[in-house]
C-alpha cells in the first residue's frame, strides 16, 4: 500500500503541481498578446489545478503514515514541516494573488478592448509584474519542496 500512495504521491505532483507553476506563466503571454478570453481560462484552470494540488498532500500524507516506523517519519520531520510550510505559502501565492491579479488582468484587456477611457493599454503594464513576480516566486518554492523531497535533509 505504501508503494501505490509512493506512486500516487509522485505522478500527482508531477501531473497536477508542475501545470500549477506553468499555466500562470502561459497566461503572461496572453496577456502580452491582450487575449481575455485565454486569460481567463488560464485563471480557471490555475485555479482548478491549484486546488487540486491538495491531493498530493494527500497522498504524501498517506506515505509518511504507511512508511517504516524506523524512519520516525512525522509532520515534525523537518524536511517535511518546511515542505509542507513552502508548500502552503505557493499555494497562497497562487490562489489569493496570482489567479485574482489573472482575472482583473483579463477584465483589463476586456475593458481596452471595448474601448473603455482610461483602460486603453494599461492592462498588460498594471498586471503583469504580479503575475510574473507571484508565479514566480511560487514556482520556486514548489522547486524548493521537489528539493527537500528528494535530499530528505
Amino acid at each position: 500500500m505504501e508503494t501505490l500512495f509512493a506512486v500516487l504521491h509522485v505522478v500527482s505532483a508531477v501531473f497536477i503541481v508542475g501545470p500549477m507553476a506553468i499555466l500562470p506563466m502561459t497566461a503572461m503571454r496572453a496577456v502580452r498578446a491582450g487575449n481575455a478570453g485565454q486569460v481567463e481560462v488560464l485563471a480557471k484552470s490555475t485555479n482548478l489545478i491549484s486546488l487540486l494540488s491538495l491531493l498530493v498532500v494527500f497522498f504524501g500524507f498517506g506515505v509518511m503514515g504507511l512508511a517504516d516506523k524506523k524512519y520516525g517519519l512525522s509532520i515534525t520531520t523537518p524536511w517535511i514541516l518546511w515542505s509542507l510550510i513552502l508548500y502552503v505559502i505557493a499555494l497562497g501565492l497562487t490562489l489569493f494573488l496570482v489567479v485574482p491579479t489573472m482575472r482583473r488582468a483579463a477584465e483589463a484587456i476586456r475593458g481596452a478592448e471595448a474601448g473603455r477611457a482610461g483602460e486603453a493599454g494599461q492592462a498588460e503594464p498594471s498586471r503583469y509584474p504580479a503575475i510574473a513576480a507571484g508565479s514566480g516566486v511560487a514556482s520556486l518554492l514548489l522547486v524548493a519542496v521537489v528539493v527537500l523531497m528528494v535530499w530528505k535533509p
